[in-house]
């Protein structure tokens, strides 16, 4: 078997409250905009953000294709995250494009990323249908969703999969998760280790199957 998992993560944000936890609720709730003086979001954060979390991911697989290849049980495990999901996009156009499987390509989901980044510089997040709060992680993991599917439609022979590990106590959020480790390494070490012929192009909660 061979296997790729892509784990690259930062937050695009510079916390000015160490202890801050940033759960669901304050992201997309009512609270969302309060939380943003808690941390610093800059363009320079924001494309560091893209260039880890989604270039990143684009780099490194690209450059192990051809050895997955020439597997009969390849696998590819996306760590992405529950914010990478399309309910934490405001914009209603940006949504249909992320979610338009059928004509999604590589260069429309970068495309998608060179307009959050224009509009992250121009001050135009809002108004462009982008979240405010958290914005490039949020964009980041949603855009990468979006990768794992246009190369689960262009790769069949690879079984090429999300998954979401839980809101994981580990330095990225100031240890501040709910779960320990061992258990967000629950999700992505079974869909890495599941029978050939598995499900591909799909996005995992954990260890349930669930929507983009």
């Amino acid at each position: 078997m061979a296997l790729q998992v892509n784990n690259a993560g930062v937050t695009g944000v510079k916390f000015l409250k160490k202890d801050l936890v940033l759960t669901i609720d304050k992201i997309k709730g009512p609270q969302a905009r309060s939380m943003n003086e808690f941390f610093e979001q800059t363009y320079e954060l924001a494309e560091r953000c893209l260039r880890t979390n989604y270039y990143g991911v684009k780099q490194v697989t690209a450059a192990l294709l051809p050895l997955l290849q020439q597997s009969n049980s390849a696998k590819v495990v996306n760590v992405s995250s529950s914010v990478g999901q399309l309910d934490f996009i405001p914009g209603e156009n940006i949504k249909e494009e992320l979610n338009d499987v059928d004509s999604l390509t590589e260069e429309k989901v970068d495309g998608l990323v060179a307009r959050y980044l224009k509009d992250m510089k121009e001050g135009t997040l809002e108004s462009g249908g982008w979240p405010i709060t958290s914005s490039a992680y949020i964009v980041s993991k949603a855009t990468l969703n979006a990768y794992t599917r246009v190369l689960a439609k262009n790769y069949p022979g690879i079984a090429i999969n999300a998954v979401n590990p839980g809101f994981t106590k580990t330095d990225l959020n100031h240890n501040t998760g709910f779960l320990p480790v061992e258990e967000g390494a629950r999700g992505p070490v079974m869909v890495a280790l599941m029978a050939k012929g598995g499900p591909s192009g799909v996005f995992f909660d954990q260890t349930v199957v669930s929507t983009f």
